[in-house]
């Protein structure tokens, strides 16, 4: 929890302790919106789905993500405020060559531009005809691993906001049709975030966690061992991230792991799922 501050109610004038929440990022720090405490708060008489969002940058890894504006019930009056937030600085980033290995798991994932589309990843570009596990071909554009090309072969993926738990499955749904599996399908009632399995597919198994803890070791573990009872792919998707052990163990086992913002669009965190996005799924 962040440290209180004190915020003065605009009605009652009274002042008000208020401690910033603080949210998990996807490289697993904690994230608080910085408050601009030298900006007035303001009565919040009017709620629309826009202005409950800020973007906060995580100052460990640079991600940028959506959360929760900050709010505050006054104590004496009852009116409820919206606390001012510093807004996101434009910062340049490295250019990938100059980086190379980096990822959400070294905390320099690139982000999303604003219609959806995956920046490239060096390591991908690096992999690209070394990795001949997609099949035969020749080397090039059509070549198995991480061809540039690839992508641009699909429209950008146009995500869809979280707001609740099934929100997060269709989401994932959506994203791995778009990456090219046909029939999946989504659980009847409510998604357990204990599940085993969320998702399937012909040559697909996947899991999504919903929950705002990172995923960790057994979960992982989990899905790969319902990948390979049924001979498919294993893929998971978290909208907190991931543990150490978790990446670890994915990445040893080969299991493909995607990270969610509340905007609804999946990122790559490991080779895996890198390489997933490159090739896409395999129809039936």
């Amino acid at each position: 929890m962040a440290e209180a501050v004190p915020v003065r109610c605009p009605a009652c004038l009274r002042e008000n302790d208020y401690a910033a929440p603080v949210f998990p990022c996807a490289c697993g720090s904690p994230v608080a919106p910085p408050l601009d405490l030298a900006a007035p708060p303001l009565p919040l008489t009017h709620r629309t789905w826009s202005d409950t969002w800020v973007a906060v940058r995580c100052t460990a890894c640079g991600r940028v993500s959506e959360w929760p504006h900050p709010e505050l019930g006054c104590t004496s009056c009852g009116t409820v405020v919206r606390i001012p937030v510093h807004p996101v600085l434009p910062v340049h980033p490295v250019e990938p060559e100059s980086a190379p290995g980096g990822g959400v798991r070294d905390g320099l994932r690139p982000r999303p531009d604003v219609r959806g589309e995956v920046q490239g990843d060096v390591r991908g570009q690096a992999r690209a005809g070394s990795d001949g596990s997609g099949g035969p071909g020749p080397a090039g554009p059509g070549a198995p691993g991480r061809p540039p090309a690839a992508p641009a072969q699909r429209p950008a993926f146009r995500p869809v906001t979280i707001r609740t738990a099934r929100d997060a499955v269709a989401t994932a749904a959506l994203y791995l049709r778009w990456l090219g599996f046909q029939d999946v399908r989504q659980p009847d009632g409510r998604p357990i975030p204990s599940a085993a399995v969320d998702l399937r597919a012909p040559g697909l198994v996947a899991q999504v966690d919903p929950t705002t803890a990172p995923a960790g070791l057994r979960a992982v573990e989990c899905v790969w061992l319902n990948g390979l009872t049924a001979s498919a792919t294993s893929v998971y998707f978290s909208l907190a991230g991931y543990t150490q052990d978790a990446r670890s163990g994915a990445d040893d086992l080969g299991i493909a792991l995607f990270v969610m913002d509340l905007t609804g669009m999946p990122q790559p965190v490991n080779d895996p799922a890198d390489a997933l996005v490159g090739t896409g799924g395999v129809g039936p």
